[in-house]
This record gives structure tokens, C-alpha cells and sequence, in this order.
């Protein structure tokens, strides 16, 4: 008996230990769900500062109720586990908001009454196969004042934008008032009829500042501005009269925020356009708020354009043809945008075209903040000349000569200002000074706003779907958010994503297409050259018959087409090693990754190994 106790007491051991450690693992599932220890260098899953932010300043319960069909992804593996990751951030939201935000999962399984809840909300239902199941995966918000949002599908391809889209929508439900702007525009930006008669939605910035704001089109030009205006954009204003332009100086000195989007030319302005004839093209049509800035002490040319020889872009002027730089289109990376303002902070990439600059006199009041700005390589240009040169982007390169300062694209003006209109004192309530600093921001380009320039929109179930290339959006909504005075959804939007551009595969390009360049058109010289002196040989005479060539002149010829030949042999060499660089630097990185690890697990055992025979043998010793 006391054998039989001793051999069973190891057994009854292990066995509870077993016991133990399913319902440690139990338990863990419960109360660590959710729980995780975020390694990422940026954070990537980690409620943000400004989402927590969000949650603190909610003013009213929110309610998040997440439709998932939980049986019908069973073989979905890749899915259930983004649908994981979704439900952990929602109860992670709902965790930090101190119970101002609640959440409910729901199944709606087929022929339920969460099922046709789900409907009834809006939310689109996926077919699987010929099975008949629909999948849903959609968020609901609402509020206490019957105030609704919702996400009919939470697409897996924006999990990037996830963090963004939840707090956007428990920011527009918690509180009651949305800031006002108020847009004075000389563009289509928002919903028009298009010449056929369909329903157009307008641009993305549009629709999306639509969602967060409260946007009220001021028609015409109006003689004041509301006192429950917050910020006043305007968008390519041209041919402003006085009243107008006396709205806006006391809007701005009575402390109403103003965000300007000027342009020496805005090519989606098509006013100049001859709709008769398909190859009339319009003429730069230009924006300013000349009498304004020259009292504020701003400088802007709104006959000037900013060509940049290191930020241009590929444009393909000709489909058949090779893409060429553009100076006049530039794509400005991380170094050209200020990391120090909210509005520009950790943008990766904002593209401009036909941009303008801007510059503060000496004698204004007014500080300057550049928040994007050219290289030093950059120089203006007449914007007629940058007009001339749709077709024929190269030939802005001749008669250019950069300059040695960066020049100012856009810019926060901060400070105390005086009224543009002195002479207006003795009217009512006319403003001759600001009430405390001002805050402004300009912008010396319209396109940006426009979607060719960063985003492509295209269709999900009836839902568009907005693929940006470029952080226009961004730095649109970030400089709204800001003037506002509602920063916390920059901290969600602006955050780095996981992946990194290849910048020094983009320097090596450069580098060598501007070598490419050069050659190229040194050869392309040469064979011109070539075939004027080629033609001079072969001119026909005063009858129209050709000419007897004498034997010099056919082995001059001989030797013309020969050279020719060898020209383009070289020309044709000389674009093969384009990417010489590029492919050398992909080799070795390759030989990095394949030999580099193991090398660096043999050199580590190594080290173990000698660390412990060092050891022994001092032990010995």
C-alpha cells in the first residue's frame, strides 16, 4: 500500500499539474485577452495618443456594435484572424474609455433577427461560394441623441486606416457640435451634375471633410463672415472684390482661422476652355489675395511657378513615348516637410503641380513657418512658359538655373496684424487690430487638393474606396483639424506606416537617369547633326532628280551611317545600364539576407563557445 502511495503520488502530481495548466491557460484566454506586448518600432499596436485622447473627451455614451459572422469564416483562417485583431482594438477602445464606450458582438446568423438588424442598418453582406452564406463584418456606432455612423465592411486591405476609422467614428458621435467651415471656392470640389447629366460626388478631400465638419458653401462673394464660423478655407479665389476681401481681414483679426489654397496656375480650372472646340486649351488662370497680403507683408507671385530639378515626378506627356520629368510636378518626401508642426509631422509624401512660392516681407508683423518647402535646387519660372511646356516637359530644363535657398510652397503665418483697410475705421464695428495672434495657414497650389495628385477611388459594393499614393488627404485634414482647434485625430492619421521607401533605390535612379539624361542627349545631338549633314549630301537637284555622288562623298556617307549606327548602339547600351546600379545594390542585399543570418548565428555560437572553454579552463586553473 505505501509502494502503491509513493507511485502515485508523482502521478497524482503530473495530473494536477496538467489540471493547473489548462486552467491557467483558460483563465489566461479570459482575463489576458486582448493583452499584448507591442515590439514594433512605431507603436503599430498600440492605441495611439491621440485616440486616447478621443475616448477622454467623448461627452456622451457611445455604443459600438460589431456585426461578425462568426461560423461562415470557419474556413477563412486569414480572415478570422484580421477579424481578431479588429474585435481586439474595439475592446481595447472600449477598456480605455473609462465606460463611455461600450461594445456589443453580434453573429447575425442566417434567417435571425441579427441578421436582418444587420440589413436594416446598411450593412453589406458578402456571398461565400454557391453555399448561400453571407458574410458580415461591419461596425455600427450610435449615440444617446439617435445620432448614428457606421463602417458597412471593415476591409482587411485598409487595416492600415483601422485605428483612424473607429476613432474618427467615436469622435463624430461623442460630441454633439461639429466645428463650422465655412469655403469660399472657385473650383467644382464638391458634388456637381457632370454634361451628361449624372450625379458626380466631387473630390475625396470633399467628401471626406464633409464627414468630419460642418461645411457650409458661402455662394458668391459674400460681405461677411458668420460669428460660429471656425475656419474660413478658401479654394482658388479669383477676382475677389473689396467687400469681400473686407469680410475676410476682420474674420481673420476678430481671430477666425483661415486656410488658403492659392495658385499662379490651378489646372483643374477650366473656365478659360472652349467647350466647342476638343483642342482648345485653357490659359493659366492664376489666384491671389493680392491687397490682403500686401498689408499682411506676404509675398506670392501669382505669375511665377516653382520648378524643383530633385523633387520632379515621371509625367508621360506622350502615351507612346517614355515617361519624362517634370519640373513643375513635384513630389516632396519626409525632408522637404516640417516634422515639427502637427500638420506636416510624419507625412511621407505630398505631390504639387504648378505650385507658386511664398515669402514674408521684412517689414511685416508676422512670423513665417515653412511647412513644405523645394530643395536647393529649384528655381521660378513664368507660368506661361510652364504652360507652354505640357507636351514638351524637357524643354523647361533649358534656360534653367537653381537657386541657393529652398523656396516656401506652404507656410503658418503667426502674429499680430493690423487691418489691410484703415480707411474703413469709421465703420461699425471695424476691427484696426487683431484681438491677440493670429493663425493662418497658405498654400501656394490648388491640384493638391485634387484627386489625380494622390488618391484613386474606386467602387466595393457600392461603397467607394479611397487608395492614396500620396499624403495630400492628410496634410489637408491635418491643417483643418488643427486650425479648429481639434488635434486628436492627427495623432491617429499621421502615424507611420509599417512600410519604409526604398530611398536610396530612389537616389541611385535619380542619379542615374540624370546621367542617363545627359548621354542621351549628347548622342541625340550628334545624331542630328548626322543626318542634316547626311541630308545635305543626299539633297536632290534644282530638277527634282537626284544628284551624281562623287566616290569621296559615298565613303563619307558609308562613314556618316556607320557612326550613326555606333551611336545608337551606345545610346541603346547606355539605357541598359540604367538600372545597372539598382539591380548591383538588389545582389547584394540579397547575398546579406541569404548569408548574413547564418553567418551571425555561427559567430554567436562561436562566441558561447569560447566564453564557457574560457571559463573552464580558468576553473581548471
Amino acid at each position: 500500500m505505501k509502494m502503491l502511495n509513493r507511485r502515485s503520488v508523482p502521478l497524482l502530481a503530473l495530473a494536477l499539474l496538467a489540471l493547473a495548466f489548462v486552467a491557467l491557460v483558460s483563465l489566461s484566454t479570459i482575463v489576458l485577452r486582448g493583452a499584448r506586448v507591442d515590439l514594433t518600432e512605431q507603436g503599430l499596436y498600440t492605441l495611439s495618443d491621440g485616440t486616447l485622447r478621443i475616448l477622454e473627451n467623448v461627452g456622451e455614451p457611445v455604443t459600438l456594435k460589431l456585426f461578425y459572422s462568426e461560423h461562415a469564416t470557419g474556413e477563412l483562417q486569414q480572415f478570422r484572424s484580421y477579424a481578431t485583431r479588429v474585435r481586439e482594438l474595439l475592446e481595447e477602445i472600449a477598456a480605455r474609455s473609462d465606460g463611455k464606450v461600450t461594445l456589443e458582438v453580434i453573429d447575425p446568423e442566417p434567417f435571425s433577427e441579427a441578421e436582418d438588424q444587420a440589413a436594416a442598418y446598411g450593412l453589406q453582406a458578402i456571398p461565400l461560394g454557391n453555399t448561400g452564406e453571407k458574410l458580415f463584418f461591419g461596425l455600427v456606432g450610435s449615440n444617446s441623441t439617435d445620432g448614428e455612423s457606421l463602417m458597412p465592411f471593415i476591409q482587411p486591405d485598409k487595416e492600415a486606416f483601422l485605428e483612424y476609422d473607429v476613432a474618427k467614428l467615436v469622435s463624430s458621435l461623442g460630441n454633439a457640435d461639429r466645428p463650422v467651415v465655412a469655403m469660399i471656392s472657385g473650383l467644382p470640389t464638391g458634388p456637381r451634375m457632370d454634361p451628361s447629366g449624372r450625379q458626380e460626388p466631387g473630390w475625396v478631400i470633399d467628401r471626406q471633410l464633409r464627414e468630419l465638419f460642418e461645411l457650409r458653401r458661402l455662394q458668391g462673394m459674400p460681405s461677411e463672415i458668420a460669428d460660429d464660423v471656425d475656419l474660413l478655407l478658401l479654394v482658388h479665389p479669383k477676382d475677389v472684390p473689396e467687400h469681400t476681401l473686407v469680410a475676410i481681414d476682420q474674420f481673420v483679426l476678430r481671430g477666425g482661422r483661415l486656410l488658403a489654397f492659392l495658385d499662379p496656375d490651378a489646372e483643374a480650372d477650366q473656365s478659360g476652355v472652349n467647350p466647342l472646340d476638343p483642342l482648345s486649351v485653357a490659359a493659366p488662370q492664376a489666384s491671389h489675395l493680392g491687397p490682403l497680403f500686401q498689408a499682411w507683408g506676404i509675398n506670392f507671385d501669382p505669375g511665377r511657378v516653382v520648378l524643383d530639378e530633385r523633387h520632379a515626378l515621371q509625367v508621360q506627356p506622350d502615351p507612346n513615348g517614355p515617361p519624362v520629368r517634370h519640373l513643375a510636378v513635384l513630389g516632396l518626401g519626409e525632408d522637404a516637410l516640417n516634422q515639427d508642426d502637427v500638420v506636416s509631422a510624419e507625412l511621407q509624401k505630398l505631390h504639387f503641380s504648378t505650385v507658386g512660392a511664398l515669402g514674408l516681407a521684412r517689414e511685416s508683423t508676422l512670423k513665417m513657418e515653412a511647412l513644405a518647402q523645394s530643395s536647393r535646387r529649384a528655381a521660378l519660372a513664368d507660368v506661361v512658359a510652364v504652360r507652354d511646356a505640357v507636351s514638351d516637359p524637357d524643354s523647361l530644363r533649358e534656360g534653367f538655373k537653381p537657386g541657393s535657398d529652398p523656396l516656401v510652397l506652404a507656410a503658418r503665418f503667426t502674429g499680430e496684424l493690423k487691418t489691410a483697410f484703415p480707411d474703413r475705421a469709421g465703420d461699425e464695428g471695424h476691427l484696426a487690430a487683431s484681438d491677440g495672434p493670429v493663425n493662418m495657414i497658405v498654400v501656394a497650389d490648388t491640384d493638391v487638393l485634387t484627386d489625380r495628385l494622390w488618391v484613386q477611388v474606386s467602387d466595393f459594393l457600392g461603397q467607394p474606396v479611397y487608395n492614396a499614393f500620396a499624403n495630400n488627404g492628410d496634410f489637408v485634414f491635418n491643417a483643418v483639424d488643427n486650425l479648429v482647434g481639434n488635434a486628436d485625430l492627427i495623432a491617429v492619421r499621421t502615424r507611420a506606416p509599417s512600410a519604409r521607401p526604398f530611398t536610396r533605390v530612389e537616389r541611385i535612379r535619380r542619379g542615374a537617369e540624370e546621367r542617363y539624361r545627359a548621354t542621351e542627349q549628347r548622342l541625340q545631338q550628334q545624331l542630328d547633326e548626322l543626318e542634316q549633314q547626311l541630308g545635305a549630301l543626299q539633297q536632290p537637284g534644282a530638277d527634282g532628280q537626284a544628284m551624281a555622288i562623287s566616290p569621296e562623298q559615298q565613303a563619307q556617307i558609308l562613314r556618316y551611317q556607320e557612326e550613326r549606327l555606333r551611336m545608337r548602339k551606345e545610346l541603346r547600351e547606355v539605357q541598359h545600364r540604367l538600372n545597372a546600379d539598382i539591380d548591383a545594390l538588389g545582389d547584394r542585399l540579397k547575398l546579406l539576407n541569404i548569408l548574413g543570418m547564418p553567418a551571425l548565428v555561427v559567430l554567436v555560437a562561436l562566441l558561447v563557445a569560447w566564453r564557457r572553454w574560457s571559463r573552464r579552463r580558468a576553473a581548471e586553473s
